[in-house]
């Protein structure tokens, strides 16, 4: 098989509708006719940061590109199987690679490493099209490219896998809108939606760390990460502690800045200062912070009612109380989701 064979960056490609959609969703919006929430200085933010997602990938794909496509077709070169180039052979790995996008995704909001990155798209307090387009601009330095080698390994053209990986991009703007209410039962069963991305979007404790797909549903349901949108209980957008900013270049590097305090600390522990790289979002070796799982415990603790309904545990699997005040539902957190 030809090591130059090349598909279409469709989601690069599709820019041009990205924008359309966006300012469809706009003039509907100022006729009444869907709803949406649009802020002025948000949107600028947001686009900014679009537009330096497509700036840092250009220029880390001349800095780091080399080596990641080395790493791809070495793996590539030393792979199980032969599986061609065919329809099925396409569509088998964009079912794989999505699944790989899920945990990949999963990973991010549980790895303050990489949190640090993908905090930049969570960063909006609005849930639009123009939020789709808040990327960060260091998924270079992530490192998650590795979580693809395995497909390489298995037989997958990287030419394929980095196609596979551009539809799901693609697929994923649509479902960055209040516009669209619940598709049909059958779609919101299998593929993932705004409805199910609104609830990931969430800064509600019942809904942190829910909803992770890229393309289908199924893989949160089949994980248990899965937590439908209740018409109850409206999502609230944006970070646990919004960042109170508009500028994009504190928007990009804000969790690094934080992390680096944290590493500066005097009489950590070496475990301490792992665990402020890698471990949770929230975590603190002195429990002054909350992580996901404390902040849902805290809201359980004033409304006990709801223990075991979508999103929260039940009362046995609850963590024990940190050791400071329960009357909050959060405690000041650099890195908290």
């Amino acid at each position: 098989m030809p090591d130059n064979l090349s598909f279409p960056d469709v989601a690069t490609l599709a820019s041009p509708l990205y924008l359309l959609l966006l300012v469809l969703e706009l003039v509907l919006m100022r006729l009444h006719l869907v709803r949406a929430h649009y802020e002025t200085r948000d949107s600028a933010a947001s686009l900014t940061m679009g537009l330096g997602y497509v700036i840092t990938g250009l220029l880390s794909g001349l800095a780091i590109g080399g080596a990641i496509s080395a790493a791809m077709f070495w793996a590539y070169g030393h792979r199980l199987f032969d599986l061609g180039t065919s329809v099925w052979v396409v569509a088998a790995c964009f079912l794989i690679d999505d699944m790989r996008y899920y945990w990949a995704h999963r990973f991010m909001h549980r790895i303050r490493w990489l949190w640090a990155s993908h905090v930049v798209h969570h960063s909006s307090q609005h849930f639009n099209f123009a939020t789709a387009l808040r990327q960060p601009w260091t998924s270079a330095v992530t490192g998650m490219f590795v979580l693809k080698l395995p497909l390489a390994f298995l037989g997958f053209h990287p030419a394929i896998l980095i196609f596979v990986s551009s539809l799901n991009l693609l697929y994923q703007f649509w479902v960055h809108t209040e516009s669209i209410g619940r598709m049909p039962r059958w779609f919101e069963a299998v593929m993932n939606t705004p409805s199910h991305h609104r609830v990931h979007h969430g800064s509600n404790p019942r809904y942190l760390d829910a909803n992770y797909a890229g393309t289908l549903i199924v893989w949160d349901k089949l994980f248990g990460t899965f937590v439908p949108e209740l018409d109850r209980e409206p999502v609230k957008y944006g970070l646990v502690h919004d960042l109170g900013t508009f500028n994009p270049l504190r928007i990009a590097v804000h969790e690094y800045v934080g992390i680096f305090k944290d590493q500066a600390r005097r009489g950590l522990r070496l475990r301490d200062r792992f665990m402020y790289l890698f471990g949770p979002p929230g975590w603190s070796h002195d429990g002054s912070r909350d992580d996901t799982d404390r902040i849902k415990a805290a809201y359980l603790r004033r409304h006990p009612d709801q223990a075991g309904t979508p999103g929260l545990p039940a009362p046995a699997t609850a963590p024990p109380a940190p050791a400071r005040l329960l009357g909050e539902e959060v405690a000041d957190a650099a890195g908290s989701q």
